[in-house]
């Protein structure tokens, strides 16, 4: 049995419906199908999720909101009358509005949006309709009730045989819908994949895989065949969009594979995430993020002081500041975390960190980090070399350096501004080295 759970640009009009239909009847083990809400048809389009933030903010205040949801239901009327769907969508979304009001459930009003595409869609695939709050249970703390989620899971699959089922959201014990983070339908369907024991987990979105570097700043960047669930969860937490970070853990305890695929080119195989990817180049691929800043702290004699290293980062988490990197010299070190997340803060960080621990403490802003992960770069030589020579040569200096214990990835920090010369020059320069 193949979990399959297609995004928002595969079910973003009735002919993106007919590319998804083609697709499960194209395998019949494909009997578990998760989706999100319509995505963007064109560029300038909105994604109706966002519509529906926008609904509830104007809710929320008073705004007049008949163009948008008129807009909404606009988008699953042209799905159903285009596929000639015998479902009365019109009425549920007529009904649906009659509980708008300053005080609707915010998350409740932003999961229609994948509540009502899930039910054109089992309408068209002949599939049950299962709502995800009948099946997906939160605890009132708002973690997942993995036990109780799963015995529905199970028991609404074995009593339907193929369902569909609306992602990104679940529910309370008292019925009351809570959301998950963006891209909680990736997540929806890594769950469904465990709880049901898949044979595969197929996530189908608009593009072919995973590349091994952006190609927005890469220059025509290889597809990645395999990739270990380890190297694109580094590769995902560094930036990499393609697939929710959260969404890896379910799946990678459960020992089931993910398989990326482009509902648009449904011949490519993709990428295969699984526990081994078997040989290959020392480096898989790269990815980076900017908006970092670095704390650097100094202080003699610091290496000697016991405990001066956990009070520093102690401040951090007093205003929950999630540390990213330490790099540490005999008599400083710096912490480097991110300027939004830090930006209230950071100012009443710095001058506790001085009052207290009598250090000096200066701030370097405007940092990217770019992440070169791999599963074969263990004991591969000359790895370091090869990056420190390439960002030599296009005069883009290193502010720090990290690597993993287990040798997957290594860190290296540069100035915002020459970021996408770094991701360019790496990609190229590490290809040409047979690296990559």
């Amino acid at each position: 049995m193949i979990v399959t759970k297609f995004g928002g640009s595969s079910l973003a009009d009735s002919t993106q419906f007919k590319k998804v239909k083609n697709i499960i009847r194209s395998n019949r083990a494909r009997r578990v199908v998760v989706v999100s809400a319509p995505g963007k048809r064109f560029s300038d389009d909105n994604k109706i999720t966002d519509l529906l933030y926008t609904l509830g903010s104007h809710l929320k205040y008073g705004v007049p909101d008949d163009k948008i949801w008129a807009s909404i239901v606009a988008r699953y009327k042209e799905i159903k009358e285009t596929l000639n769907l015998k479902i009365d969508i019109e009425a549920e979304l007529e009904e649906f509005s009659k509980t708008f009001s300053k005080d609707i459930n915010q998350d409740c009003l932003v999961s229609r949006g994948e509540y009502f595409c899930a039910r054109l869609m089992a309408s068209y695939l002949g599939y049950a309709f299962v709502d995800a709050a009948e099946v997906i249970r939160f605890s009132y703390d708002g973690k997942l009730d993995v036990a109780e989620s799963e015995k529905r899971v199970r028991a609404a699959f074995d009593k339907y045989g193929s369902i569909v089922i609306p992602g990104f959201y679940g529910a309370y014990p008292n019925g009351d819908i809570n959301l998950l983070a963006r891209g909680g339908s990736d997540v929806t369907g890594s769950y469904l994949s465990k709880f049901l024991s898949a044979t595969i987990y197929e996530n189908w979105t608009d593009v072919s895989g995973i590349r091994a570097a952006d190609p927005k700043l890469a220059k025509n960047p290889k597809a990645i065949e395999r990739i270990t669930y380890e190297e694109l969860r580094e590769l995902s937490y560094m930036g990499a969009s393609v697939l929710h970070e959260d969404s890896i853990l379910p799946v990678q305890e459960a020992g089931i594979a993910i398989n990326l695929r482009n509902t648009n080119e449904p011949a490519n195989p993709g990428t295969i995430i699984a526990k081994e990817a078997g040989a290959g180049a020392p480096i898989t691929g790269l990815a980076g993020k900017k908006g970092f800043l670095s704390c650097v702290i100094h202080k003699k004699h610091m290496s000697s002081e016991v405990g001066f290293f956990r009070k520093v980062l102690s401040i951090f988490e007093k205003y929950n500041i999630n540390i990213e990197h330490t790099p540490t010299g005999m008599d400083m070190f710096g912490v480097i975390v991110s300027e939004e997340q830090a930006a209230k803060h950071i100012h009443t960080i710095m001058s506790e960190i001085e009052s207290s621990l009598g250090a000096d403490v200066t701030m370097v802003r405007d940092i990217a980090l770019i992440a070169v992960v791999g599963r074969n770069m263990a004991g591969h030589h000359g790895i370091c070399a090869a990056i420190f020579k390439i960002l030599y040569e296009q005069n883009i200096n290193v502010k720090m350096i990290a690597q993993s214990p287990d040798e997957l990835n290594i860190i290296v920090g540069i100035s915002a501004d020459r970021y996408a010369d770094a991701i360019s020059s790496l990609y190229d320069g590490l290809c040409a080295e047979n690296l990559l």
